[in-house]
Formats: structure tokens, sequence, C-alpha cells
């Protein structure tokens, strides 16, 4: 599964090389602009039922047109479960990874955006019953599929709200709860423009 997330990862950022070539008439063809890209931070968040999580996404990226965003993203992530009436485990995760991200823009203020990651877990775990403790260390991929709301003016600054889910079952994927139901993740991201324009 290792090789999938990478793979994937890779054929995004193929794709919007070959979407890159293919830019507007008036543009020079295949030419980076440093205003085009752009640095920023998201904030997630998702609460629930005895469940809380909360995370930093730094990222850095590229608008290739009006529609096309692309680019690489961290992630550092606490999550925090709670035992249950199904469950007498209670959880506390602290995760970081790595991925690649595909903002599409259909339209000036809504965007589709897909993000793979891997993640790298650090898990305590405790029987509220027993007492016992465990600690486990293990990794894990990620596919975030979400839609969200947002503004952007390429050359100067952008922000967005996004809701994804993690679509692939992986038990230890960081957006997916113990009993493997995903969790929603709520972002919300802000940056600016290398050379903004003035």
């Amino acid at each position: 599964m290792k090789n999938s997330i990478l793979y994937t990862s890779l054929c995004l950022l193929l794709c919007v090389s070959s979407i890159a070539q293919s830019n507007d008439a008036d543009e020079k063809k295949g030419k980076f602009k440093r205003e085009n890209t752009f640095l920023g931070a998201a904030v997630n968040l998702s609460l629930g039922n005895r469940f809380f999580n909360v995370g930093v996404n730094p990222e850095v990226g590229y608008s290739f047109n009006n529609w096309l965003d692309a680019g690489v993203a961290l992630n550092v992530n606490y999550f925090s479960q709670n035992a249950s009436d199904f469950s007498s485990t209670r959880f506390r995760n602290f995760n970081y990874g790595a991925g690649t991200f595909l903002r599409i823009w259909p339209v000036n203020f809504l965007h589709l955006q897909v993000q793979p990651e891997y993640n790298w877990i650090n898990s305590s775990q405790k029987n509220v019953i027993s007492g016992q403790t465990f600690k486990y260390n293990y990794s894990s991929e990620s596919l975030l599929v979400g839609i969200g709301y947002g503004s952007r003016m390429i050359g100067s600054q952008y922000s967005y709200v996004t809701l994804m889910i993690d679509v692939l079952q992986n038990i230890n994927s960081p957006y997916r709860d113990q009993f493997n139901d995903p969790l929603p993740v709520f972002r919300a991201g802000f940056g600016m423009y290398l050379n903004r324009k003035k």
C-alpha cells in the first residue's frame, strides 16, 4: 500500500505538469511564473461523540491556471477517542506525514480537493477497565477527498474551508476511528502568493 500512495502522488504530479503545458493561449507555454507559487497553511478540526482531532497543514503549491492548483503539504495531527459502551479502549494518537494535493476550481468560489498522504502514527492506548496501557508506532496511507468553499486571487492571496473524508479503508489511517468508520475532516486554509501583485 505504501507504493500505491507514492504511485498516486506521482500520477497526480505528472497529470498536473501535463495540464500546465496547456495553459491559456495568452500565457507562454511551459514558462514558470513565480507569482503563481503560493505558501500557506491549513488548520483541521474534527469533533464527534467521544473523539477529537486537531492539526496543522503547511503547504506550498502552484496555480497552473484559473481552475487548477497543485502542491505538496505536510501535516501534524493529534487525535483522541475516549472509551465507550462498545469499546473499553481510550486512544491518544499523534501523527505526522506528507503528501500531494490537487485542487480543482470549477467555479471561482467552489473547489474539489484530492490529497493522498503517508502518515507515521504514535499511538497510546489504554484499557480503562483493566488499566493496561499499550504504545504502538506504525504508518499508514490515506486518500482525502472533499469539496470546499473559498476565494482565490492568483498573484495575491487565497482562503478556503474544505470538508473531506478518507476514502481508503485502512484501519490504521489517522482519519478513521477504532471501528474503521471515516471521520469527517474540516480544513480551513489561507495563504499568499510570492511576488504579490501590487
